[in-house]
């Protein structure tokens, strides 16, 4: 079902309640040109975890606030934007009366299901328990926990993925041996075990948030008759759940026991019979299994964008398309995360060069390897 997507800056700098009020005037502005906001992200600059759970719960209240029929999910995570901003915000909209929109709540969670004869959606972010910020195994069930139990409260389930994003505190710090984001894996490939019984798996991003914990957001698919799902490989690399033990890193919680690789594929595209969507996973400067350009933020950005190139290269999607008529892929929406602030600025030149006119937040985040300087995921839609 389409979406559109805008991203916001504060007109001026200030405190992040301050920013945080000139981005949601800006958003109700969207709101009154007959758009229905369905997922917010947004991105900040705090402290500590105990300043974030603090503006968290304000937040939420001023959201509550704000959107007096229903708040649209969302998500606050501690990725500092580009200074000298404190806050950045990611919105994902629907057009006013295109489906039947329904805003809703689990356990203090707002999520969003969007109806159509093409199938049911549900949008949900910011899935934690907020607790165990120096535990990843517990901080990651208890989010997929959660993540289960929304599902089946609208009788869906794992089976349903289509897009997943995984925030992980400290992505690569590692205690005892053991790396946040290798245990994250762990727990990922447990509930994907038990939980989901159809092949394949959804596009995802895995990335890195200061303090700590794990946060979830996902989209989930009831599929109609006329929608498929697709993988979308790479030709340049290899699928991140076929990586070799040598590219994984720390030790599993059962010592010995072989590590389990990142479970998501490269993109995902669904179409209908009225649209094609392709859902871009986080993609970074990787050829086969191995980093390329090393220390180089200028040669990793180009890689990622051929990378990205390749995964929605029109040519390969036709063949998986049965329909003459696709024309091109045009891009909606952009995310760029950025290891170190110096790198801010040639990032965001390269990435707005190849991508002009496309709506982009950049914002600060290790990436899930020690040699990854930054990353990219997209969401593009196709003409039939």
């Amino acid at each position: 079902m389409p979406k559109t997507y805008f991203t916001y800056l504060p007109a001026i700098e200030g405190s992040l309640e301050e920013e945080l009020k000139l981005c949601l005037d800006q958003i109700e502005d969207t709101c009154l040109k007959g758009y229905i906001p369905v997922k917010l992200n947004i991105f900040t600059d705090l402290p500590d975890y105990e300043s974030f759970l603090k503006e968290r719960n304000n937040i939420a209240a001023i959201l509550r606030n704000t959107f007096r029929s229903g708040s649209p999910a969302f998500n606050v995570t501690v990725q500092p934007p580009e200074k000298p901003w404190k806050i950045a915000i990611e919105g994902t909209f629907i057009s006013t009366g295109s489906n039947a929109v329904k805003m809703k709540e689990y356990q203090d969670f707002p999520y969003v299901i969007i109806e159509s004869d093409e199938g049911k959606e549900l949008w949900a972010a910011g899935v934690s328990s907020y607790s165990y910020p120096d535990d990843t195994v517990k901080a990651a069930e208890k989010a997929f926990s959660l993540m289960n139990e929304i599902l089946a409260s609208e009788g869906m389930s794992l089976n349903d993925l289509v897009r997943q994003w995984n925030y992980i505190g400290n992505i690569l710090e590692t205690k005892n041996n053991g790396q946040n984001y290798q245990l994250f894996n762990e727990v990922r490939n447990d509930y994907y075990s038990r939980f989901r019984k159809v092949k394949g798996y959804p596009a995802a991003t895995g990335v890195g948030m200061m303090h700590g914990g794990v946060i979830l957001d996902f989209c989930a698919l009831k599929q109609g008759q006329s929608t498929t799902i697709k993988a979308v490989e790479n030709p340049h690399q290899l699928n991140a759940y076929d990586y070799s033990q040598q590219v994984l890193k720390g030790d599993t919680s059962e010592g010995n026991r072989p590590k389990h690789a990142p479970q998501f594929e490269r993109a995902l595209l669904i179409t209908n019979r009225k649209e094609a969507v392709l859902h871009i996973s986080g993609t970074a400067s990787i050829i086969g299994q191995e980093t390329v350009g090393k220390d180089d933020i200028e040669k990793q950005t180009n890689v990622t964008i051929n990378n990205m190139d390749s995964l929605s290269d029109t040519g390969r999607i036709k063949q998986m398309i049965p329909s003459s008529a696709l024309s091109h892929c045009r891009y909606s929406l952009l995310r760029v995360y950025v290891k170190r602030d110096v790198d801010f600025k040639r990032v965001r030149d390269i990435c707005l060069k190849h991508y002009s006119g496309v709506p982009a937040v950049f914002i600060r985040a290790d990436i899930c390897r020690d040699d990854l300087l930054m990353e990219v995921e997209a969401e593009a839609g196709l003409t039939l």
